[in-house]
């Protein structure tokens, strides 16, 4: 066990490139958080205690940085973030016009963006069919289906 103790300096500095390495990929600093208490575990490892605290170290180490400086770092990190929204959320809200009669089974809309999708009316609406020419508001993405209630159902009664 004193080889283990006197060589975990190694597997230290494997698990902090480790680490390293997939926060360079992920953005999410949990494996950052992971890296430094691994940092700790090596610095701790150098003082000569043995390998069992110097694991302890490590995690404790890991799980306080998680727990306290992690949430901040996210915040910083998602502060200068773009606030549209895009792809399948930026049509969430959309309106358009029914091409095709949409029933609950299916239809065709033309969102205001000039795409047209598949649609079908959503469960939460009256399951009357909404004729060609009407508007609609999309409710949900499902799949490649467009979830719409006509514009004058949606409306608070």
């Amino acid at each position: 066990m004193d080889v283990l103790t006197q060589y975990a300096w190694i597997a230290w500095l494997v698990l902090i490139l480790v680490f390293a390495t997939i926060e360079v990929f992920t953005l999410e600093m949990t494996f950052l958080m992971l890296a430094l208490g691994s940092v700790a575990g090596l610095l701790s490892g150098l003082t000569g205690i043995p390998w069992w605290a110097q694991f302890i170290v490590a995690a404790v180490v890991a799980v306080a940085l998680l727990l306290t400086l992690r949430p901040s770092l996210l915040r910083l990190l998602r502060r200068g973030a773009d606030p549209a929204r895009s792809n399948v959320d930026a049509l969430i809200g959309a309106e358009g016009s029914v091409v095709r009669t949409v029933t609950a089974a299916g239809g065709q809309v033309k969102l205001h963006n000039g795409d047209v999708w598949t649609a079908r009316l959503s469960p939460i609406t009256e399951q009357a069919d909404v004729a060609a020419g009407e508007r609609v508001l999309v409710t949900g993405i499902d799949g490649a289906t467009a979830v719409v209630v006509p514009i004058e159902r949606s409306a608070p009664a």
